[in-house]
C-alpha cells in the first residue's frame, strides 16, 4: 500500500479514549515565527535584541538546544510539522506553492479527530482558498491569515482571508500602510482564544521576522514595522533597527498570549510550544551576521548546514515540562505530530517518520531516532542527515560527502569525512533510503549559476 493512502486508512480508523486519557488532555498552542535565528533570542544568548516574554517562558519551561525544523525554508518546514513526514517523504519539498491533497492526514484533523477545538492565524504554507489543502479542509474550525504563501510575505496586504471569505483592509489601499497583518492576526489569535471552549488546538503562525516584499523589491528596505521602538536611538542600520523591533514585536505579543491564559486560568492546563520555522534570513537588506542571528552556528536559510535548520524551540506546561531546564535532545518538527497525538490520547498512523517525544518534554530519558533527514530543491539537490553526534551535508548529486562532529565543532567548519569512512558509509546508506520519488520535485541537478 501506497505511503499516504496507510496513513489515511490508520488515521480513519476509531480511537477510543479512557476517562482518565480525556481528562488529562492538555490544550495544545504552537507557535511558529518566520525565519527567526537559533541566536536571536536572549534566552539562546542574544545581547542586542530585547525578548523578555519568551526568556521567561524559556525559564518557566524547557529550552531544547537541538531542534531541527522540517527544512530550510517554510513551505516544506511547515509541510513535515503539519504531516509527520520529512521532505524525503513529504508532499512540499521545495518553496514553489504544492497543495496538500486529501490523502495528506495533519496535525489539525488529529486534534479535530480527538474532540478539539481547532484555530489557525496568520501564515499556511499548503493550500489556499478552492485547493485540497486550505485550513478548513485540514482541520481548522477557524483561520485568518493569508491567501497563500506568496501573500504571507506582504505585511500590508490588501486583504486577507477570515475561512473562505476575504476580508478587505482598506487602509492598506493605494499606498497607504495604515493595518500592519501581524498586529490584526494576533489579535484575532487572541480574540479566538479568549473565548474558546473546552479543550483546543491553536496554531499561531507569525510571518515575523521574515522579510516583506512590499518594500523590500523597490528599496531594498524589506524589514518594514510600524515602529523601530525601542532601538530608535541605536547607531544601527535603520534595516537592522527595524529586524529589531520585529522580534521584539513578536515577543511583546507572546507576552499577551501568556497573560491571556493565566488571566482565563489556563496555562497550566495549556502545553504552548514555540519555535521557528528554519534559520535566520539574509533577505531585504538585513544582514543575519549583524546580531549574529544563527549563534554559533554555520549558514543561514536555504542551508543544511545547523544554521539553516536548528531552530530555537521552548516548551512550557508547569507540573509537566519541567522549568528552567535545556535539553539536548535531537528531535525534529516531524516529531510534532506524534508527540501531540499521545497528550491527545490518539493512536499514531504507522509509517510517519516522527516519533512521539513525550518524555524528553518531562525531562525524562528518550529514545532518539536513528537519524535525521533533510532534502531540499532550490538548488539542485541537496541532502543532509543527523545521526548520533554526525551531521552530514551533500550539496548537488555529484557533491562530495561532507562530515561533521558536531559535539566538537558546532559550527561545522572541520570536514573530518576523510577520517571516518565507516561513518560514510552508514550514512550514505541511510541517504540511498531514506526517500521516496516525488513528481512535483523530480531530483536534478542546479543549472548554471544555481548552486550559490
Amino acid at each position: 500500500m501506497e505511503r499516504r493512502q496507510f496513513l489515511k486508512a490508520s488515521a480513519a480508523a476509531p480511537f477510543v479514549l479512557t476517562a482518565q486519557q480525556a481528562a488529562r488532555r492538555p490544550n495544545v498552542i504552537l507557535v511558529v515565527a518566520d525565519d527567526l535565528g537559533y541566536g536571536d533570542l536572549g534566552c539562546y544568548g542574544q545581547k542586542r535584541i530585547q525578548t523578555p516574554h519568551i526568556d521567561r517562558l524559556a525559564a518557566e519551561g524547557m529550552r531544547f538546544t537541538q531542534a531541527y525544523a522540517g527544512s530550510t525554508v517554510c513551505g516544506p518546514s511547515r509541510c513535515a510539522l503539519f504531516t509527520g513526514l520529512h521532505s524525503g517523504h513529504g508532499r512540499m519539498r521545495g518553496n514553489r506553492e504544492t497543495w496538500l491533497k486529501p490523502e495528506d492526514f495533519t496535525l489539525g484533523q488529529m486534534f479535530q479527530q480527538a474532540g478539539y477545538q481547532t484555530g489557525l492565524f496568520g501564515k499556511w504554507s499548503l493550500g489556499g482558498i478552492g485547493t485540497d489543502g486550505h485550513p478548513n479542509k485540514k482541520g481548522f474550525d477557524e483561520f485568518f491569515g493569508y491567501f497563500s504563501q506568496m501573500q504571507a510575505h506582504l505585511y500590508y496586504p490588501q486583504m486577507l482571508l477570515h475561512n473562505q471569505q476575504e476580508v478587505n483592509l482598506p487602509g492598506n489601499w493605494g499606498t497607504s500602510r495604515k493595518q500592519y497583518a501581524h498586529d490584526l492576526i494576533t489579535d484575532r489569535a487572541l480574540g479566538w482564544l479568549d473565548k474558546v471552549q473546552g479543550p483546543f488546538f491553536t496554531h499561531i503562525a507569525w510571518t515575523i521576522p521574515h522579510a516583506n516584499n512590499e518594500l523590500g523589491r523597490d528599496t531594498g528596505n524589506g524589514m518594514e514595522v510600524p515602529s523601530d521602538e525601542p532601538y530608535t536611538s541605536q547607531a544601527w542600520p535603520q534595516v537592522e533597527k527595524n529586524f529589531a523591533a520585529m522580534v521584539t514585536r513578536m515577543d511583546r505579543d507572546m507576552g499577551r498570549l501568556m497573560d491571556l491564559l493565566k488571566r482565563r486560568g489556563l496555562d497550566r492546563d495549556t502545553l504552548v510550544l514555540f519555535t521557528s520555522d528554519n534559520g535566520p534570513h539574509k533577505e531585504g537588506g538585513h544582514d543575519a551576521e549583524f546580531f549574529q542571528s544563527g549563534g554559533p552556528l554555520r549558514g543561514t536559510k536555504r542551508d543544511l548546514y545547523d544554521g539553516g535548520i536548528r531552530v530555537p524551540a521552548i516548551a512550557r506546561m508547569p507540573g509537566y515540562v519541567p522549568a528552567g531546564q535545556a535539553s539536548d535532545f535531537v528531535w525534529a518538527f516531524w516529531d510534532v505530530l506524534p508527540t501531540c497525538a499521545e497528550l491527545a490520547g490518539q493512536r499514531v498512523a504507522a509509517g510517519l517518520d516522527g516519533q512521539s517525544v513525550t518524555r524528553a518534554l518531562r525531562g525524562e530519558a528518550q529514545q532518539a531516532h536513528e537519524y535525521l533527514y533533510w532534502e531540499f530543491h532550490e538548488r539542485g539537490f541537496d541532502q543532509g542527515v543527523r545521526h548520533q553526534d554526525w551531521k552530514a551535508v551533500r550539496k548537488g548529486l555529484k557533491g562530495k560527502l561532507e562530515l561533521y562532529d558536531v559535539k566538537n565543532d558546532v559550527g561545522e567548519r572541520n570536514d573530518v569525512a576523510a577520517r571516518h569512512p565507516e561513518v560514510v558509509q552508514r550514512i550514505e546508506r541511510y541517504l540511498a533510503g531514506a526517500r521516496s520519488e516525488s513528481a512535483d520535485y523530480p531530483v536534478r541537478e542546479a543549472g548554471p549559476g544555481k548552486r550559490g
